[in-house]
């Protein structure tokens, strides 16, 4: 696994959007222990983007929660004018996210899990397809782990020693 930069939240201004909250229970001999798991997306809308999950007794305090781990958890994406730089298909336990870049005016096609991330993510043109799991955690875990697989086309060129121009006429 590659090294990521640690991204300041404080230097961020970061909105957060509530992706699924689940009541649970534990069974203890007392009787049913009931509390609350809120699934939580946070992004600045400019590339930067993270989830976390928080638990508590109260909704509210789980989604604070939420939103306090997933400031720990941002990651940089890079983004090639409103869209993502290429097609990738994320992976996470049984749910799989296809990610392809759309042209200008095409909007945001995708399921409320995955919308969630790319929307917090700051992207606005793209197609997206939920292949295999329907459940949020492992959809929004998928969508993350495609975007973590984005490479950036300057970095890229830099990385092989070429011109920009060079790699993108390449078809890169």
């Amino acid at each position: 696994m590659e090294f990521r930069e640690k991204i300041d939240p404080s230097q961020l201004e970061l909105q957060d959007t509530v992706v699924s909250i689940n009541r649970v229970t534990k069974v203890v001999k007392g009787g049913k222990n009931l509390s609350f798991s809120a699934l939580v997306v946070v992004g600045d809308g400019h590339g930067h983007v993270g989830f976390g999950v928080g638990k508590a007794k109260e909704v509210p305090s789980a989604i604070k929660k939420g939103i306090e781990t997933a400031k720990k958890a941002l990651i940089r994406v890079p983004l090639k004018g409103t869209t993502v730089t290429h097609a990738v298909v994320g992976r996470f336990g049984a749910g799989r996210v296809l990610l392809k870049p759309a042209p200008e005016g095409t909007g945001i096609i995708a399921g409320g899990a995955v919308r969630a991330v790319v929307e917090s993510a700051g992207i606005q043109n793209i197609v997206t397809k939920s292949l295999g799991s329907a459940n949020p955690h492992n959809v929004v875990r998928a969508t993350f782990a495609g975007l973590a697989l984005l490479k950036d086309p300057v970095g890229l060129a830099q990385l092989r020693g070429k011109a920009l121009e060079e790699l993108v006429a390449q078809g890169a």
